[in-house]
């Protein structure tokens, strides 16, 4: 898809000096409505995705930007963005490429549901975690 461009001039994006300047962002199928995964998004990793037309992320736990499938290949192409109506949250609307959004190898981070006896897996993987990232 590439760039994403901005049409509306009355539009103000989102709003990072909300949150800390860290906005939760939900990555969802643009074809199935499935949610694959939260991360957050800070002003940096916004702008490289509008740049781009990929996910980029702000990784918390290792403090840089982070292009979703830069390590897995797993990449997921923006096709929309939404901003909620406080600006204070981001969805986008993506094709995820390799069929797996979740580091351990599902289609969605949302992979374990709550039930009466527990967590309970729900889904198969799509590929094996030790085989892509090597651990």
């Amino acid at each position: 898809m590439g760039t994403i461009a901005v049409t509306d001039s009355t539009a103000q994006g989102p709003d990072f000096s909300k949150c800390g300047g860290m906005l939760p962002t939900i990555a969802q199928d643009a074809d199935t409505g499935d949610v694959l995964m939260l991360a957050y998004m800070n002003a940096a990793s916004y702008a490289k995705t509008l740049e781009t037309g990929q996910a980029v992320y702000f990784s918390r736990s290792r403090n840089k930007l982070w292009h979703k499938g830069e390590e897995s290949g797993n990449v997921q192409h923006v096709e929309a963005i939404f901003v909620d109506c406080d600006a204070d949250t981001i969805l986008l609307k993506v094709k995820q490429d390799g069929g797996a959004a979740c580091h351990e190898g599902y289609k969605s981070c949302f992979f374990r549901q709550v039930t009466a006896a527990g967590l309970e897996t729900r889904g198969e993987r799509v590929f094996d975690p030790k085989k892509v990232y090597g651990k």
